[in-house]
């Protein structure tokens, strides 16, 4: 039955996926294959000229002309997508920013004019700044998505054909074909001109799927210096089509440098061992900058590299006609009483974001919308809606976050709520109070393990076991503060409210008042707890920058350590009990390149020096009533692990590892491979009183729709069951 039920979920998993891609079967020209010795010379030189290049600043020209063939009031589910004009087919948005990059891979972008004959600033169809953030010569572009054609370790997954050989004999010119063995978002087809003798890139033209758009894009290099190994023009296009809409994108992006910095010899080493080189605020110092909004016709004249075309031009002459007129002000004046119930309405089906002057930024996601929704084998359905509200002082920069949240459980038939709050007073050192407020999971005392391991050391059926469980409300009040770079310590408090739930009607022929009901079942109706708490969190060799007066962690090439305890007391504002608990976690994700990831994470936890009754309730192991998105849980919990077991032992000890590439087992299954982003293997191993081992397998891919993963679980030694998790992520923001 467990295999018909295994094959049935992948069924159910991937039917989707496997209808027939467009263009499937295309022919491969009749081209002879490009030799050995050539391509080894493309590899060799570009993993050389993918490191050449270590710092440059240049002025950035984009310029978008988007049409719309077809659209309908699904696109607000969209949740960043531009809101069009009614009746409006045709639109021009044009920008100029200045770009700083810093080796590796670091660029910053501030954006200093923009003109537009959008209805609204705010908006894209895409982040164009990710098609044109291009390091050709790297092993992945587009900010890890695609596997560059250039690099040898993804030179299996290409056949390399020679369409064309130009020019003089001293100087010899390639015209390569680039053409994937297999459909896959992560590779891309199309050609390349090669330089013989240095074999630089002249200009390359690939195109390719990423979610649901479909984008073209030709990149010329520069000729000379430092720019040869840099783009200097992109051609794009991108198609968008959604569930009936179709809109098109042609740009153009053309880069001028002002400065370009290459690597010398020795220069990487002493940088490595320069004392201050993990603090990267140089390779940031244009962030936070505001951006003027410019909507005159001489200055975008004045720094385009070519002219508007004459339907661009007429593009503009139509905004302006539209927009400068006695009776479109009229208009104007007359619906801006409508603007609230507008972004009201665009709330309820799009993730939106509002910008309150001098009060702070308020940012929602959508309240009807399906990427909301999880499902889990354990948990069940899920919904979950959150709010974040944050303010910058700008005279200290001084950092406000309050983030709401609510959510539902469909299983359990439970509402919960919590609200997070921060303030960080002191951003040179991440000085910040926290305050934390809920509702958590309900929860047996440790009276009810003590009954149970009474008549037995291994817990059989908990689900079957007449439990006593409280609800729970918590407050935690936390201040930290970062000692040195990458270590932080956090002190506070942790308090817990606990009431009994009266399921009196479940045994009686009716229902009893809770404190009645308490003293049948031989406890307290209410249970308080204060408790002490310190965190010490450690990082080595973590990189930052300073934006301001703010210090912003970025990554580390190592582990981050943490350490937990606290202390209960007894008779501290009603505190009905008292005890220790200690946890330690060590957890890392590992980039194995070419677009391949690990991930572990090991934890262990153990409650001590308990008085009278108290709450087996781990920190770092826990069933989240309110889920969050597929990164944030998938690799750090049990997807099959009854929520019982969670609350059953006074100590834990437990590892995950999750590997993640585009290519693990789909490989050979061509048409399914095509719409699938990221596979995954999830490993769990838990140690614990009553389960020695508990072990879960899973396997999962990512999709621009889902993510879905199936698991199977062992128990003792022994079967357990199978089950599956599915959250959706499409337009994730």
């Amino acid at each position: 039955m467990n295999k018909y039920l295994i094959r049935a979920l992948l069924l159910f998993l991937f039917f989707p996926l496997t209808l027939r891609a467009e263009g499937e079967g295309r022919k491969i020209p009749n081209k002879p294959v490009v030799g050995d010795t050539l391509i080894q010379h493309i590899y060799q030189s570009a993993q050389h000229y993918s490191q050449i290049v270590e710092e440059y600043n240049a002025q950035l020209y984009i310029k978008e002309r988007l049409e719309i063939h077809k659209n309908n009031r699904l696109i607000r589910y969209v949740p960043s997508m531009y809101r069009f004009e009614k009746g409006i087919k045709n639109y021009v948005n044009e920008s100029v920013s200045e770009v700083h990059y810093t080796s590796p891979n670091i660029f910053d972008r501030r954006i200093i004019a923009v003109s537009n004959t959008l209805p609204r600033d705010k908006g894209q169809l895409t982040d164009i700044f990710d098609y044109i953030t291009l390091n050709i010569y790297s092993t992945t572009m587009m900010t890890n998505k695609l596997l560059s054609p250039l690099d040898r370790k993804n030179g299996s997954f290409y056949t390399y054909l020679l369409d064309a050989i130009e020019g003089p004999s001293d100087s010899l010119r390639y015209k390569i074909l680039i053409i994937p063995k297999f459909r896959s978002t992560q590779l891309v087809e199309g050609f390349m001109w090669v330089k013989d003798h240095d074999y630089t890139i002249e200009n390359i033209y690939f195109e390719g799927m990423q979610d649901v758009i479909r984008f073209k894009i030709g990149v010329e290099m520069g000729k000379d210096g430092g720019t040869k190994y840099l783009p200097v023009k992109y051609d794009l296009n991108i198609r968008f089509k959604f569930v009936g809409n179709d809109i098109e994108m042609n740009g153009l992006a053309v880069m001028n440098y002002d400065t370009v910095k290459l690597y010398q010899e020795g220069d990487q080493k002493r940088k490595r061992l320069n004392k201050h080189h993990h603090d990267l605020t140089g390779s940031y110092n244009l962030s936070a900058d505001t951006v003027q909004q410019v909507h005159d016709k001489d200055f975008f004249a004045f720094v385009r590299p070519t002219p508007l075309t004459v339907g661009e031009a007429l593009i503009y002459d139509q905004w302006y006609l539209r927009h400068n007129t006695l009776d479109s002000v009229f208009v104007k004046k007359e619906t801006k009483s409508k603007v609230f119930w507008g972004q009201l309405g665009d709330a309820l089906i799009s993730s939106y974001y509002l910008n309150l002057s001098n009060i702070g930024s308020v940012k929602c996601s959508p309240l009807l919308n399906p990427v909301s929704l999880d499902y889990s084998h354990s948990r069940g359905l899920s919904y979950r809606q959150k709010f974040k509200y944050n303010r910058i002082f700008t005279n200290s920069d001084r950092l406000l976050k309050i983030t709401p949240q609510i959510g539902f459980n469909f299983k359990d038939r439970m509402l919960y709520a919590k609200l997070d709050a921060s303030f960080q007073y002191l951003p040179q050192k991440q000085g910040e109070f926290e305050v934390h407020v809920g509702n958590g999971n309900r929860i047996y005392s440790s009276v009810v393990i003590d009954r149970i391991h009474q008549v037995t050391d291994t817990i059989s059926d908990l689900e079957k076991a007449k439990l006593d469980y409280f609800k729970d409300v918590y407050l935690n009040l936390f201040n930290s503060i970062e000692v040195v770079n990458g270590l932080n310590i956090k002190a506070g408090v942790s308090i817990h409210w606990r009431s009994l739930v009266n399921d009196s009607h479940k045994e009686l022929e009716h229902k009893v008042p809770t404190k009645e009901w308490a003293q049948i079942r031989d406890i307290t109706s209410s249970y308080n707890s204060f408790a002490p708490r310190i965190q010490v969190q450690f990082t080595p060799g973590l990189y930052y920058y300073m934006n301001g007066k703010r210090k912003i962690n970025l990554q580390s090439k190592f582990p981050t350590f943490m350490v937990d305890y606290e202390r209960g007391i007894k008779g501290v504002w009603g505190s009905n009990g008292a005890h220790e608990r200690w946890e330690f976690d060590v957890q890392q994700n590992i980039a194995l390149g070419n677009i391949r990831s690990i991930g572990y994470r090991v934890s262990a936890g153990l409650f001590t020096k308990q008085e009278d009754m108290y709450f087996i309730d781990f920190e770092n192991f826990r069933k989240h009533n309110i889920p969050e998105n597929w990164n944030d849980e998938i690799g750090g919990t049990f997807q099959l692990l009854n929520s019982h077991w969670y609350n059953s032992s006074r100590r834990y000890l437990r590892g995950h590892v999750t590997y993640e590439s585009p290519f693990i087992l789909l490989k050979p299954f061509n048409r399914i491979l095509e719409k699938i982003q990221q596979e995954r293997l999830y490993v769990g191993v838990l140690n614990m009183p009553g389960l020695r081992p508990y072990i879960e397998l899973g396997y999962g891919v990512g999709t621009h729709i889902f993510d879905a993963a199936i698991f199977v679980s062992s128990m003792n030694g022994n079967y357990d069951k199978v089950g599956f998790k599915i959250t959706f992520e499409l337009f994730q923001d």
